[in-house]
């Protein structure tokens, strides 16, 4: 059985659903939850004059913060169903690459995560967090919530 699960939380709602379900069958199996969320850096300003006026110094602190609220949204939801839990924040320029780091360093066997569905010119320029985790995994390795997001 799956001992040791990274939950990942970006603050959406539909990453809310996800921990939801992670901690349900983490509490129904004893295994432990890692929970992670991923303060995403910016650094180097494509264009500066866009920067001008704002206190990016304070964007950034507003973004750490919301970090740590999204990290103690899995430990509250863990405790209040009696699963076991450690949550972790990071900084990272690529959210993806701070989450196989983290799952590889606290040793999970499985990985929960959201997915926001985008298509076409949307996943070309944002990207999907969960595609890029998806990409190195052997998909005979991969565990997945039953109920899709």
């Amino acid at each position: 059985m799956l001992k040791k699960i990274l939950v990942t939380t970006d603050g959406s709602e539909i990453s809310k659903k996800a921990i939801k379900e992670a901690v349900d069958f983490a509490a129904s199996y004893g295994s432990t939850i890692v929970g992670l969320a991923v303060a995403e850096t910016f650094p180097q300003v494509v264009l500066p004059e866009i920067g001008a006026g704002y206190n990016l110094k304070s964007i950034e602190d507003d973004i750490l913060r919301q970090t740590v609220l999204n990290a103690n949204f899995i430990a509250d939801l863990a405790k209040a169903a009696g699963a076991t839990c450690e949550i972790h924040t990071v900084k990272a320029e690529h959210p993806h690459e701070a989450i196989l780091k983290v799952a590889t360093e606290t040793g999970c066997d499985s990985i929960f995560m959201a997915s926001h569905g985008r298509r076409g010119l949307d996943k070309l320029i944002l990207g999907s967090q969960t595609q890029k985790v998806l990409a190195p995994v052997s998909y005979t390795h991969l565990t997945l919530p039953t109920t899709p997001y």
